[in-house]
């Protein structure tokens, strides 16, 4: 038998749609449910994260719209609160300006009472046929003897007032002077010249203080302190006594003063 009539008694390609469905199935149903099952599990995970997430971000935004409420409640009091100080501080500053505004017209003389007015005496109302007399006895602006007392009470005081100040020790004006004493040259005898100096004495002085103090080329001044009373001594007095030892004392300055 040839191949062509082989192929003529054979029938499998005319029924091939029949042998390709039959091995499909084979196939499906050796390999088919496992893949079904995986395939099946993953779109059940895939479901279950999707919802997760839906439910993870339906929780966070509900989260975050919580919070922000409650901070806009809480703005909400202090705006309130701020709004009550505000009111306090402008109720109080209208009372301040109210009492500045009455002080200022009040006058300076209604509000200082005066110290010495007379006293005003009460008259007594009695019953009966003397009010003419009554009348006539009283006096509203107060009788001439309190007058007479309160002026001896005014000099009384102004006499004890004079003789307290006239107590009190008068102040003394007094000056602190620096001298500035120079001799001729450098031979002269510094120890001698100052106690020249300090035999100067009179009223209202007092020495204080003194140092020797280089000029230059072995030249040395003497610079002494002294204390005197204004009203008593003066710097030319001073000056006019040193300037006597003329075999020591070339000049005298004053180096400084002072009021005391």
């Amino acid at each position: 038998m040839s191949g062509l009539q082989c192929l003529a008694t054979e029938n499998i390609w005319f029924d091939k749609q029949r042998y390709d469905e039959a091995e499909r199935r084979f196939y499906e149903g050796a390999n088919g449910p496992a893949v079904q099952q995986q395939q099946v599990k993953t779109a059940l995970q895939q479901a279950k994260g999707k919802q997760k997430r839906q439910h993870r971000n339906s929780s966070s935004h509900g989260g975050g719209d919580q919070e922000l409420i409650t901070r806009m409640k809480s703005l909400e009091l202090e705006n309130q609160t701020l709004h009550k100080v505000v009111e306090n501080m402008r109720a109080a500053l209208e009372k301040l300006e109210s009492r500045v505004a009455m002080l200022e017209k009040t006058p300076a003389s209604a509000a200082v009472p005066c110290a010495k007015a007379a006293p005003v005496q009460q008259a007594k109302v009695t019953n009966g046929g003397g009010d003419k007399a009554d009348d006539d006895d009283f006096d509203l602006f107060g009788s001439d003897e309190e007058d007479e007392e309160a002026e001896r009470i005014k000099q009384e005081r102004v006499e004890m007032y004079a003789a307290k100040k006239a107590k009190k020790p008068a102040l003394i004006a007094k000056s602190s002077i620096l001298l500035d004493v120079k001799p001729w040259d450098d031979e002269t005898d510094m120890v001698q010249l100052e106690q020249c100096v300090r035999s100067v004495q009179m009223d209202g002085l007092l020495w204080g203080a003194s140092k020797l103090v280089p000029v230059g080329y072995g030249i040395k001044k003497l610079q002494i302190n002294c204390v005197v009373e204004d009203d008593k001594v003066g710097t030319d007095i001073l000056e006019e006594e040193i300037t006597k030892f003329e075999d020591y004392v070339q000049s005298v300055d004053v180096a400084a003063f002072n009021k005391i």
